[in-house]
C-alpha cells in the first residue's frame, strides 16, 4: 500500500495514511492488527458520513457510528476526495468525560495535585466541541482574561459498559483522536469547580480522526502557538494509567459508544489570543489546528 506522509513535527511512517483496504470491516477489537483512520464528514450535498481514509479518498462506510463501533458495517461502495469534504467533529457523544491532573507537570504549574491516586474529573458539554480548522472563540473580556490551549490525547469509547474491570478497559475503546481542552484559566483558578472555565462554546477543538488499532501509552504530544512548539509531551509520562481511568470512571457513569474521554494535558500550557493559530499534533493519530478569535 502507498503511503502518504503528512507535514509536521512528528510526521512520520506512523503518520502515513494507514487504514488498510475499505473493503474490510471495521474491526471491533481496539487492539487490531492494522491501524484504521475514520473521519466523520460532510459531502458536498449536505449529506453526513462516517468513512475509512486512504491515502488521499474517504470510503463511505455508514452515517451510523453505532454501527462501526459494533464491527458490524463494511465499505459501501462510494467514494470520495479527502478534497472535497468538510471534515466534522469525529463523534457525536452523550458526554465529554476530562480527567484533570494526569500528567505531574501540569498539576504542579496550574496549581493542582501531582501525583493524584484518583484524578480529577469534570465534564465539557457537546456544545464546545468543534472540529480541526473551525474557530476557538474568545469570550468578552468581561467574562475571562486569560484563555489558555491543553494539548491532549482523547479516546473514543466503541462499546458501553458499566464497572469495567480494569483488565477489560481497552475492550471498550473504539479508537483515539486529539483534543485541545481549551481553559478560561482565570475562572478554574477561582471557581469551585470547573464548568464555567471549561464549558463555553468552542472551548473542545477534537479530531480530525479517530485511529483505530494503535498503543495508548507511549504517544508523544506536541502543540504549538503560531509554529512555536509550547507543549512536549507522551501519554508515557501520565501518572495514571488509561485502563485506571476508564475503569474508575465508569463506577460513576456508564460509559457509551461514540463518548469522549480527554485524558490530559501535559506541561506547558499558554495563554491564546486573537489572531493566533494553534495546532495540537500527536504521535500515530494526526494534526488538530484551530484558528482563535
Amino acid at each position: 500500500m502507498e503511503k502518504e506522509y503528512h507535514e509536521g513535527i512528528l510526521a512520520g511512517e506512523h503518520l502515513s495514511a494507514c487504514v488498510g483496504t475499505a473493503e474490510e470491516t471495521i474491526a471491533e477489537d481496539t487492539i487490531a492488527t492494522e491501524p484504521k483512520r475514520i473521519v466523520r464528514y460532510q459531502d458536498r450535498d449536505g449529506n453526513i458520513h462516517y468513512g475509512a481514509i486512504e491515502g488521499k479518498t474517504i470510503f463511505q462506510l455508514t452515517d451510523e457510528f453505532a454501527e462501526i463501533a459494533a464491527g458490524t458495517c463494511s465499505y459501501e461502495g462510494t467514494e470520495v476526495a479527502l478534497s472535497d469534504v468538510k471534515i466534522l467533529i469525529p463523534v457525536e457523544p452523550s458526554k465529554v468525560v476530562n480527567f484533570g491532573w494526569t500528567f505531574a507537570g501540569h498539576a504542579k504549574e496550574t496549581g493542582g495535585t501531582a501525583n493524584l491516586k484518583e484524578p480529577f474529573l469534570f465534564l465539557k458539554p457537546q456544545s464546545a466541541l468543534i472540529a480541526d480548522k473551525e474557530t476557538i472563540c474568545l469570550p468578552p473580556i468581561d467574562l475571562t482574561n486569560k484563555v489558555e490551549l491543553e494539548g491532549e490525547v482523547a479516546l473514543i469509547i466503541g462499546k458501553s459498559g458499566r464497572n469495567i474491570p480494569e483488565e477489560e478497559a481497552l475492550s471498550h475503546v473504539f479508537g483515539y483522536t486529539v483534543f485541545n481542552d481549551v481553559t478560561a484559566r482565570d475562572l478554574t483558578k477561582t471557581d469551585p469547580q470547573f464548568t464555567r472555565g471549561k464549558g463555553f462554546d468552542t472551548f473542545g477543538p477534537i479530531g480530525p480522526w479517530v485511529v483505530t488499532g494503535i498503543d495508548p501509552t507511549h504517544l508523544r504530544i506536541v502543540t504549538t502557538l503560531n509554529g512555536k512548539v509550547v507543549q512536549d509531551g507522551n501519554t508515557s509520562e501520565m501518572s495514571l494509567s488509561i485502563p485506571f481511568l476508564i475503569s474508575w470512571v465508569s463506577k460513576i457513569m456508564t460509559l457509551e459508544p461514540g463518548d469522549v474521554l480527554a485524558l490530559g494535558s501535559p506541561s506547558g500550557t499558554c495563554p491564546m489570543k486573537s489572531g493566533d493559530v494553534v495546532t495540537v499534533e500527536v504521535e500515530n493519530i494526526g494534526k488538530l489546528t484551530n484558528y482563535v478569535k
